[in-house]
Formats: structure tokens, sequence, C-alpha cells
């Protein structure tokens, strides 16, 4: 899967990923008054006016991206409809030919992370019949218990050819908190980074590893060091947009060949049509806003990256 996103990246030039992380806020209140008429206002009619958003922004999008990354806990908080809702989309998303990065940031040890991996990544055996439960291509992964929490997860991704991203250092304004702390003279990020380096050999694709990393786009100057630190190693960078990244910060996150990293915007995509620079657009067009938000990250991070 790692070598199929690549070239997908390649192909459109465009090292972007759209986070369906939809809240209710953003949904147009013609699609929430849609699902309430049908299920009420209830759990169930939040997760189909969360379904009817997401496709129709995938389909808006969908030829001009290479990924998505939908957030679980946008979907969980609305129980077990709104899991039913992330793995509809996930299969949507999957059908019109989009890999999909489940941003679960799971992390425990032994069979229970083993379980996690199975159920987005993997299998389950059930009698004589096995399951896909969730079937994500690359999941996002908190490396917090170390090894032990890491290898079924690479255990998997080398059975099924997938996918994860460890989280490293993240773009939140407190993480460095833990991850910017001293430890024999170098931060915990680095020490993270080279570990994550190292899983990832025992996973390699043609070119980059399965194993990824997260690198928030809101530290440039820690995203040169992390480059460096493991070059075969795609980067997950979120934080691009609404959390305060900027093109012109991401080259470091990128290899000289410009390949090696993806950039992830949420809702300065999904909910562009509340923005004023889009709001022309209007609630109806909601799709057409996100495609339009879409061409104009391409567009800016193609000029930082001083390739058109």
């Amino acid at each position: 899967m790692i070598n199929r996103l690549t070239a997908r990246i390649r192909e459109l030039n465009a090292p972007v990923v759209v986070g369906l992380d939809p809240m209710l806020s953003y949904i147009p209140e013609q699609v929430k008054a849609a699902a309430f008429a049908q299920y009420g206002e209830t759990l169930e009619g939040a997760a189909e006016a969360i379904w009817e958003f997401n496709r129709t922004i995938v389909d808006a999008v969908q030829d001009q991206i290479p990924a998505v990354k939908p957030q679980i806990a946008m979907y969980e908080q609305f129980g077990i409809p709104g899991l039913a809702a992330y793995q509809k989309t996930v299969a949507y998303c999957r059908e019109k030919g989009l890999v999909v990065i489940g941003d679960i940031k799971r992390g425990d040890i032994g069979s229970t992370s083993a379980a996690y991996a199975a159920g987005h990544l993997g299998h389950v055996q059930v009698g004589k019949n096995r399951f896909a439960p969730f079937a994500e291509d690359f999941a996002t992964v908190n490396p917090y218990l170390g090894t032990d929490g890491i290898k079924p997860f690479v255990d998997v991704c080398r059975e099924e050819k997938k996918g994860i991203f460890v989280l490293v250092k993240t773009s939140n304004p407190s993480s460095g908190e833990f991850q910017d702390r001293c430890i024999d003279g170098r931060p915990l990020y680095e020490w993270v980074g080279e570990k994550v380096a190292a899983w990832g050999e025992e996973a390699m694709g043609e070119a980059y590893s399965y194993v990824g990393a997260v690198v928030g786009a809101t530290y440039p100057k820690m995203g040169e060091v992390l480059r460096r630190l493991m070059p075969r190693t795609l980067i997950l960078v979120p934080g691009y947009g609404a959390q305060g990244g900027k093109a012109e910060d991401l080259a470091p996150y990128f290899n000289p060949d410009g390949s090696g990293a993806i950039v992830n915007s949420s809702r300065g995509i999904i909910a562009a049509w509340k923005q004023e620079k889009y709001a022309s657009y209007g609630a109806l067009a909601y799709g057409e806003a996100a495609r339009q938000a879409v061409t104009d990250m391409i567009e800016d991070i193609r000029s930082a990256l001083g390739c058109q």
C-alpha cells in the first residue's frame, strides 16, 4: 500500500490528504434536515448526516487527491451509528480508489495491540470465515508503549501489505510537554524518530517503509531534523492551514527529490464553505467549495516546493 500511495502522489503531483473529520457544525442545514427527517434528532440521524456530508465531499475531490484521513473520534462520539458511518465512509473511499488513512491513534501491548491491528488493518477469523472489519489502508499509532505496542501492527502490515503512521512530533501546542523533553542530551521526539526508522527497516516498500511518521507542520525546524533521521519514512504532516502551518514551512519534511511527505488538511477543506474566501459557493455547493479549497492547497504546496 505504501507503494500505491507514493505512486498516486507522484501521478497527481499532489502530496495532499483530506481529513474527513466531520463535526455537526460543519454540515449544512439542508443535509442535517434531510437526515433528521428520516431518523429524527438521534444518534442515527447524526450518523446519516455525517455519511451524506462525507459522500458529497469525496465525490467532489476524489480525482484531485491520493488519500483521505477520517478521524475516528468524530464518528465514535455518536456511538455505534457513528462507527457504522465511519465504516461506510472507509468502504466508499476505497471504492473511489482513494487510499484511506484511519486516524485511530491506537497503542497498547500484546494481544490488545494485535486486536487493534487486526480490526483496522487486517482480518479476524470467525469460524471458517475471515473478515476485514474496518479495512483501512493505514492507521495512526501511538508509540508510548514502545516496541511491544508497535510490533503487532508491523506484523499485520507485512502480512497485509498495509501501513502505519507513528506519532513522533505532533502539531498541538502542548506537545512539547513530553515530546521535547531531553533524554541523554536529545529531545524525546528524536529518539522516537530513530526508533520509527528502525521499525521501518523490517517492513520496506520500494522506496519508503510501511512504517510512516506523523510530524506536525507547526514545527518545521524539528521536521528538518526528523527528515534526516528518517530518510526512508513517509511523513504525514498535519497542522497545515487551520492549525497555523504554512506552505512555506513544508519543504523540510520532503526529501530533495520532492517525495517523502503528505500534508493533511481537514476543516480547511471540508468546512471551506463556511470560510469567507469560499462564501460565494454557499451551503448548497459545499462540495464545490471543498474542491476549490483542495485546488488552492495543491497550488500553494507546489509553489512552496518549487514545482508546478
